[in-house]
């Protein structure tokens, strides 16, 4: 494992560290660690980000299969004379509030 030297540290930056590492109840140490390990990628991280994207990017191309399981509005819009909407398959009955 290597071993990481900082020198000439502005003193803001080392208050706010410090307070950082004094919140998450951790070293200055295993803090700057843990600021490293969320916020540099590894080759590994770069690889899982680079394939999902090829993934995203592949299911946005598709075109989809059917507009959804909605029906259309002209469908939608015929009621029967017993105060109720048929939409396709889907029968929702209107209530009137007096």
């Amino acid at each position: 494992m290597a071993t990481l030297y900082v020198e000439k540290v502005p003193d803001d930056l080392y208050e706010a560290l410090r307070e950082r590492a004094r919140q998450h109840r951790r070293s200055i140490a295993a803090e700057v660690l843990s600021l490293l390990g969320e916020n540099i990628p590894t080759a590994q991280e770069l690889r899982a980000r680079q394939e999902f994207f090829r993934q995203v990017q592949r299911l946005q191309s598709r075109r989809p299969r059917s507009i959804g399981p909605f029906p259309r509005a002209r469908r939608c819009s015929a009621r029967t004379g017993y105060g109720e909407s048929v939409c396709g398959r889907y029968v929702r009955l209107w209530t009137f509030d007096l």
